[in-house]
């Protein structure tokens, strides 16, 4: 029986850039780049199966887990293996992929997937493993585990992130073959915004469903997670994003690994916030061309509270599913504490902007400070609605305790679910970066 969940804590931070209600199809996309990054996977060494000059198919092998061999990453188009870069080490940090936008898909046979094991066989050597991310540990998840759910939230609460609603109105038949695959790994659960009428996934058969209600992070899987099925020491739950539920489903009902998606472009320095139809992993060059500031602007593969920084060059990160341009923050705010700060955004009341919540602000990039030593505030704990101590984790995790990294609660958290808390900080500490240190840490302690 589904329940509406309301959460109090957590912060809704409004950004210009909204990306309106429209698509634009990437006219590039048939013969653009794509680049499969080992670094959008923790805790993977990768194992390359291909050389420069390769052919190969949407859905070919490029490279696997050296320490889980199983786990395949696929190219998700058809064409040349033009490159494969290195880092210090010979660290593999790309391996490039040029379209020849013939659109050839290897075939992959869905005649028999009765079994749990079939399914997780289809599931690993088409290449769409990655997309299922186990809690704990926030990384690709273990094929040989039992896991005792599955877990979907079909909002993003993020501040200007994409609308499933939106971009995923025509894909409802093979997200609803995605839950019915999925279902035969673990029971699924599927979080719903509570203030959407009308809601296109409120009739997927096949799964528990909830309602969620409340301002950012509620749209986190991991928050959702932590009141309906919470993950205790030997227990794993799968957390799937929408889009990637669409591929499943499409491996399920076609047999190929389809990773086309629609992704938002938003931000203030957008000329034209709007929405694109392309690929995974695509050079966003032809996406970006023209349409927005380009100078003094950071663009961000993401979100603004998770995202990865990268260039007119670079390229759309594994899992994600927007683009967010906003104004570079490369200057100094000369006694800018001691101003009314009318026009300035603060999570406390320390400007009187405050008095108006519902503006939209065009924030930057500019930190307003240095690091500097914890101060105990309270924040964390008004902005994290789950049933753990915040700023005791981040401690236990400097100082390398895995008993009290345990006991607070280590296994339930993933870095985005500390977004907001980096946000707000005071301190200006990476907390995403200490919390990814942590789980890591408890990774190399399991193995």
């Amino acid at each position: 029986m589904s329940k509406v969940i309301k959460l109090k804590k957590g912060l809704d931070i409004n950004l210009k850039g909204i990306s309106e209600l429209d698509v634009v199809t990437d006219t590039g996309v048939n013969e653009a780049e794509i680049s499969i990054k080992p670094s959008d996977f923790p805790c993977i060494k990768p194992h390359l199966e291909v050389k420069v000059g390769d052919k190969v198919k949407a859905g070919s092998v490029l490279f696997t887990d050296k320490y889980r061999p199983e786990i395949c990453f696929c190219s998700p188009v058809s064409g040349t293996v033009t490159e494969v870069r290195r880092a210090e080490r010979r660290r593999i940090t790309d391996v490039i992929v040029k379209a020849d936008g013939n659109e050839e898909f290897e075939q992959f046979d869905t005649s028999n997937l009765g079994s749990k094991d079939a399914v997780k066989s289809l599931i690993l050597k088409s290449g769409v493993w990655p997309y299922l991310r186990q809690r704990p540990f926030n990384i690709i998840a273990d094929p040989q585990a039992e896991f005792k759910a599955v877990y979907i939230s079909t909002f993003d609460s993020s501040p200007l992130a994409p609308d499933y609603q939106f971009t995923l109105k025509n894909e409802i038949d093979s997200f609803q073959a995605g839950v019915s695959l999925l279902s035969k790994i673990a029971p699924v659960y599927i979080g719903l915004n509570n203030k959407i009428q009308d809601n296109i996934f409120a009739n997927v058969k096949g799964a528990e469903i909830n309602y969620f209600e409340g301002p950012h992070p509620a749209g986190n899987a991991g928050v959702q997670i932590s009141h309906v099925c919470p993950v205790n020491k030997g227990e794993n739950v799968i957390v799937v994003d929408p889009q990637a539920v669409v591929i499943i489903g499409r491996l399920a009902t076609k047999g190929v690994y389809d990773t086309s998606k629609i992704i938002a472009l938003s931000g203030s320095r957008v000329d034209h916030p709007c929405y694109v139809k392309t690929i995974a992993n695509v050079s966003v060059a032809n996406i970006l061309d023209g349409k927005y500031t380009e100078e003094e602007s950071r663009i961000i593969s993401g979100n603004v509270l998770t995202g990865t920084k990268i260039d007119n060059n670079g390229y759309l990160g594994f899992y994600d599913n927007g683009i967010t341009i906003i104004p570079e923050g490369n200057y100094y705010d000369f006694f800018g504490w001691a101003l009314p700060g009318l026009k300035k955004y603060s999570v406390s009341r320390t400007f009187f902007s405050w008095l108006c919540p519902k503006k939209s602000y065009d924030l930057d990039t500019n930190m307003h400070g240095e690091e500097r030593a914890y101060v105990v505030t309270g924040t964390y704990e008004k902005l994290l609605p789950m049933d753990i101590l915040p700023m005791q984790l981040i401690k236990a995790i400097l100082a390398e305790n895995i008993e009290l990294m345990e006991d607070l609660g280590i296994y339930e958290v993933a870095e985005e679910d500390f977004a907001l808390c980096e946000f707000a900080d005071t301190s200006k500490t990476e907390i995403q970066a200490i919390i990814r240190k942590g789980l890591d840490l408890m990774v190399a302690e399991s193995r």
